[in-house]
């Protein structure tokens, strides 16, 4: 029996991706670094150092490490003037009612993503109270397809990995899911038709059928 659901963030709860894609390609740009959709797509669910190493494979130019930190606080700075725009109206409603149902069902809700401005997210759309945890970027040391920020979060909620459900709409976060011993739902994004998904849902609401 299942205790409680990990929601992965960008692309589960909000729809942040294209924050995320507009933030890189003013980076790209300024590189000269052709960027374009199917190029991210390949990068979803990564970190954000992973995903700056990706793309910058593709400059014939190399890059001290000094440089890659700057390019990648760039970036976030970027995203985060795009976040400070965000409201609780960017939640679509299936969402809330899918937290809410789960909730009156006594699930234990926990957020496991790897980006570190995950909080200031759950913040500007009101989502942080309807959550027991929530584990982020700035809790672990390894990005998905790791599972320790899927570890992490069940340890907060105090359940065994078996016992939680990971919903995720990337393949990386379908194999970090695996990878530590939870179940995985795949909503949307690469993650969809992924063989490596125990279930999937076109719904969030879909959820309260599954638990």
């Amino acid at each position: 029996m299942k205790k409680a659901v990990i929601f992965d963030l960008d692309g589960v709860l909000v729809h942040t991706d294209r924050y995320h894609y507009n933030a890189w390609r003013i980076l790209t740009d300024k590189l000269g670094i052709d960027f374009p959709q199917e190029r991210y797509d390949g990068i979803r669910g990564l970190s954000r150092m992973d995903s700056l190493e990706r793309i910058l494979a593709f400059s014939p130019r190399q890059f001290t490490r000094e440089e890659k930190e700057a390019l990648a606080a760039e970036k976030n700075e970027a995203y985060l003037q795009r976040v400070e725009q965000m409201g609780p109206e960017e939640v679509d409603g299936d969402v809330r009612a899918a937290l809410r149902g789960l909730r009156e069902k006594g699930l234990l809700l926990a957020v496991g993503s790897s980006s570190k401005n995950a909080k200031r997210i759950l913040a500007r759309t009101e989502l942080t109270a309807c959550f027991d945890a929530i584990a982020d970027g700035s809790m672990v040391t390894r990005a998905k397809p790791d599972p320790e920020v899927f570890l992490k979060a069940a340890e907060l909620l105090r359940v065994a990995p078996a016992q939680a459900l990971v919903v995720e709409d990337a393949a990386a976060g379908l194999r970090a899911a695996k990878a530590g011993g939870l179940q995985a739902v795949a909503f949307g994004g690469d993650a969809a038709g992924n063989p490596l998904a125990d279930y999937e849902v076109t719904r969030l609401t879909a959820l309260l059928e599954l638990v």
